[in-house]
């Protein structure tokens, strides 16, 4: 099974959607454990939910799988807290082509590696994408 990754970082909302619909993205899990943006506010959950769905393109947002934990994120991938919320992800993500979605543009500078790294580790092909011109795999 193959899965996305991808930071809005300071995009505008069409060009976000733009790149999604490019690499045919069906579906986004916000793995931002607080939802909101002040620097960009399109970003705010219920505003880029309702940009998607219009888009054609659901909106899952998995708060169990967001960054800022106290014991550090490193740590709270062995919680049974986290491996119940990856369960989740991976449910939603055999159904339908799915991006995880957090505000930093870099991967390797994000939660988001820690989550592929357990996505990997479990058979997954995960991409991160950067433009419309290039992905990474992880």
């Amino acid at each position: 099974m193959e899965i996305f990754t991808i930071g809005h970082s300071n995009r505008s909302l069409e060009e976000f959607v733009s790149l999604l619909k490019h690499y045919g993205i069906k579906q986004i899990v916000d793995v931002r454990r607080f939802p909101t943006s002040k620097v960009v506010p399109h970003f705010k959950k219920e505003i880029l939910k309702a940009a998607l769905e219009k888009s054609g393109i659901e909106y899952k947002h998995i708060e169990r799988l967001g960054g800022y934990r106290k014991i550090g994120y490193k740590e709270y991938v062995k919680t049974k807290e986290f491996r119940s919320a990856l369960r989740e992800l991976i449910e939603l993500a055999e159904k339908k082509k799915t991006a995880i979605m957090c505000s930093e543009a870099l991967w390797f500078k994000c939660h988001r590696r820690y989550i592929a790294d357990e996505l990997v580790k479990l058979g997954w092909i995960v991409k991160h994408i950067i433009t419309k011109e290039r992905v990474i795999k992880h």
